[in-house]
């Protein structure tokens, strides 16, 4: 049978290619990469808060492509941790460098949002949780226990979102990737908790409630302005409250069944807003998330 073009021909066009770029999300459903972009938004945050956190420096220091050219963030500083508290967060903050270089290999992604992680940020969050604003004003970067606390209100909301995504995702790359991306975060909520529950029932300095008093204060914030049911909870709950409805130690959050609960974009953006509305930025992000699933609802 001959062919219809020469042999070095088709060799040709064969090695033309195979040397062809392989475009980032390519063969990816575009559903598929909206929802494995959108999450870079809360990896960036974790990313930076870990880093200043443990290492007086950020993302900007350290791995400067991964920003993408995005504005740096404000107010974030280092924060007074001892030793061993130091150590974990540094490597929570390594981890988090990963996740987003993961992400990034795998879509296209975006620029680094404007971050707000200035201590005024997150005594706001604080304030609302509380019902009253404190004096003097909570510093996440002040002590162990005001930075594990600070640190309690990010992985855990990233973690429900990728539980949230997978039963989305079509391509078998894309749930490979939030598969392992779950695991680690899941493992640093793990770890934040573990560790205030070993200080459950210390006071919040100088302030009268404990740290299980205000973590469930921020897990019933979380509900309310994810406006979807409960999804979180404290450190301490009633026991029918707790696992198989038969404990009150809650040192992982979960459902009837001790499943991980799970959140969509909408109810994400509507709790890191500090908002209650997807379309109302402000909170950590002034300006608002990127991605389309974010932008898509900025009026």
């Amino acid at each position: 049978m001959a062919f219809p073009f020469p042999t070095t021909a088709l060799i040709t066009l064969f090695l033309f290619l195979l040397l062809l770029p392989i475009s980032f999300g390519e063969g990816l459903p575009k559903s598929d990469v909206d929802l494995l972009e959108f999450p870079l938004n809360l990896e960036y945050l974790e990313a930076d808060f870990f880093a200043w956190g443990a290492l007086g420096r950020g993302i900007d220091h350290f791995e400067p492509n991964l920003t993408k050219g995005g504005p740096k963030p404000l107010g974030v500083k280092k924060a007074k941790l001892s030793p061993l508290i130091k150590d974990i967060i540094a490597q929570f903050a390594f981890q988090e460098f990963g996740h987003l270089r993961a992400i990034q290999e795998t879509v296209p992604g975006f620029p680094r949002p404007l971050l707000n992680l200035s201590a005024a940020s997150f005594a706001t969050v604080i304030n609302t949780a509380v019902g009253k604003t404190l004096q003097p004003p909570f510093d996440p970067y002040a002590s162990d226990i005001n930075y594990l606390l600070a640190s309690y209100l990010i992985p855990y909301v990233g973690l429900t979102g990728y539980v949230g995504a997978n039963p989305k995702l079509k391509s078998s790359t894309s749930k490979k990737l939030v598969a392992g991306l779950l695991g680690v975060e899941s493992g640093q909520d793990a770890v934040i908790r573990a560790l205030l529950y070993e200080r459950a029932k210390s006071k919040v300095h100088p302030y009268r409630f404990t740290v299980a008093e205000l973590t469930d204060k921020i897990s019933n914030l979380r509900d309310k302005l994810g406006k979807n049911g409960t999804k979180d909870e404290g450190l301490i709950v009633r026991p029918a409250e707790g696992a198989e409805g038969r404990i009150a130690g809650n040192v992982l959050a979960g459902d009837k069944n001790s499943l991980a609960y799970d959140r969509t974009p909408e109810e994400i953006l509507r709790i890191v807003y500090a908002s209650g509305k997807e379309t109302h930025p402000g909170g950590f992000y002034p300006k608002g998330a990127s991605g389309n699933i974010a932008k898509s609802y900025l009026i």
